[in-house]
């Protein structure tokens, strides 16, 4: 059966008992396996200040992973725009296309204004990873959890933003993250991109200017949203292609769907191009997942009420130990009513459910577990459930010239065919020589990875 192409996009989870650099190794691994499994893309998450999470330079990690694989598209996912300006973003991610070339993704997110005063109350989902939720009129209440054509589509989590000490969390950690960079408009932010990219970028004062790594490049520029107000709007305004987060806001994602393609104009795309991201964790059995994933609502709540974002990774006994009150699992539910966990089967039927009501022309999924293996697992399990095939040449040398994968290029997808254990500690790849924003700040409190 010929389905959409699965990607991967990796937050580095750090497990606990394990360390940022050894998470980083076992990322580099993972990226490596999926790349002879036939994943299309990989892309690394920007996230600051946490201990749970140990991606912080995504651009880097694209770079090292371009090096070791053949096959699969490297990218962001995403920058943030709050604490990289889009000329230093380009040039970083041109710079890894000129030599991967047809292989690199810059997928940006948007970043808001830090307010002046306590923000109203907003959907949860309109906050950035990148600054505090502005201040606006305050939002008629959240739509209330429904299914739609069998896709679970939850209520907004019950988040206060006019909490005054969340607020100063915000602002504090966006002082540290962002460097009181001041982004402007995003779709002018996105215009400078594509203006460096076709060499006819000029400044506000008319002048022209030219970055040699980014003019002709052929790095793809992608808008990730976890919402249907600006990003989505001006994705399709421009023509470019959509991340829309599931994973992060399941509450918005028809709205996200629905705002872009109703925006949509061709300009770098003829047509829209979807990618709708999703939280699965696949094992052999339902009941293993279930274990595998047990942290999962715990580490989510830290990201939600912790000071200092998400907590290392639990062991899944651990998790299973936890009390929990009735306001904490109101909390985390549209996180974990819309996270895809079971058996192969399960979770290829959950996607495909997904994939239809939302029109989806692709799957971006990310796993967080526990033990390195059991995020390995789930891509090889998944990968076989849904028909992926590997790459003719899936294990050559490393900088070889890549085989055609399936990308975004004249508006449409290439053609694309597509026991219960003790968790005592995580089993950590090989060493890998990883030598050669507050990105959780705003959306990180309703999930990981997102932008409005």
């Amino acid at each position: 059966m010929s389905r959409v192409p699965l990607s991967i996009l990796d937050l580095a989870p750090v497990s606990s008992g394990s360390t940022g650099a050894q998470t980083l190794r076992d990322s580099v691994a993972l990226a490596e396996r999926a790349d002879a499994l036939g994943y299309t893309r990989y892309w690394f998450a920007e996230h600051h200040l946490s201990a749970g999470v140990a991606s912080s330079s995504p651009a880097v990690l694209a770079a090292l992973v371009a090096g070791r694989t053949q096959h699969l598209r490297v990218g962001t996912g995403a920058v943030l725009l709050s604490t990289t300006s889009p000329l230093v973003a380009a040039e970083q991610l041109a710079t890894v296309a000129a030599l991967h070339p047809g292989r690199v993704d810059l997928g940006v997110g948007r970043a808001f204004t830090p307010p002046t005063k306590p923000a109203a109350a907003s959907d949860a989902a309109e906050a950035s990873e990148s600054a505090a939720p502005p201040a606006r009129p305050a939002r008629k209440p959240a739509a209330p959890a429904r299914d739609v054509d069998g896709l679970h589509v939850p209520s907004a989590p019950p988040i206060d933003y006019t909490d005054s000490a969340l607020r100063e969390r915000l602002l504090g950690q966006q002082r540290v993250v962002s460097a009181n960079r001041q982004p402007a408009p995003f779709r002018d932010e996105l215009e400078v991109v594509l203006g460096l990219q076709a060499g006819t970028y000029t400044d506000a004062d008319g002048v022209p200017h030219v970055s040699a790594p980014v003019e002709g490049t052929d790095a793809e520029l992608w808008v990730l949203a976890s919402s249907g107000g600006e990003s989505a709007e001006v994705a399709g305004a421009l023509g470019l292609p959509l991340v829309a987060n599931y994973h992060v806001s399941p509450a918005t994602i028809l709205e996200t769907v629905a705002s872009y393609r109703a925006a949509f104009v061709p300009g770098v795309l003829d047509e829209p191009y979807v990618v709708v991201s999703a939280d699965v964790l696949v094992a052999e059995t339902e009941a293993q997942a279930e274990l595998a994933g047990a942290p999962f609502a715990e580490w989510v709540l830290s990201i939600r009420t912790g000071l200092a974002g998400a907590i290392a990774y639990p062991r899944p006994e651990d998790a299973l130990a936890r009390e929990w009150t009735e306001a904490e699992r109101a909390l985390v539910l549209d996180r974990t009513a819309t996270r895809f966990v079971g058996s192969p089967e399960q979770v290829v039927a959950r996607l495909e459910v997904l994939q239809r009501v939302t029109g989806a022309d692709e799957i971006l999924t990310t796993t967080i577990a526990f033990d390195p293996a059991d995020r390995v697992r789930s891509a090889e399990l998944l990968a076989q459930a849904w028909g992926l095939e590997a790459p003719a040449a899936a294990a050559g040398a490393a900088g070889s010239e890549p085989a055609a994968a399936a990308t975004v290029t004249g508006g449409a997808a290439a053609a694309h065919d597509t026991d219960e254990r003790a968790h005592d500690k995580p089993a950590h790849a090989e060493d890998v020589p990883v030598g050669d924003t507050f990105g959780q700040v705003a959306t990180h409190l309703v999930g990981s990875g997102a932008h409005s």
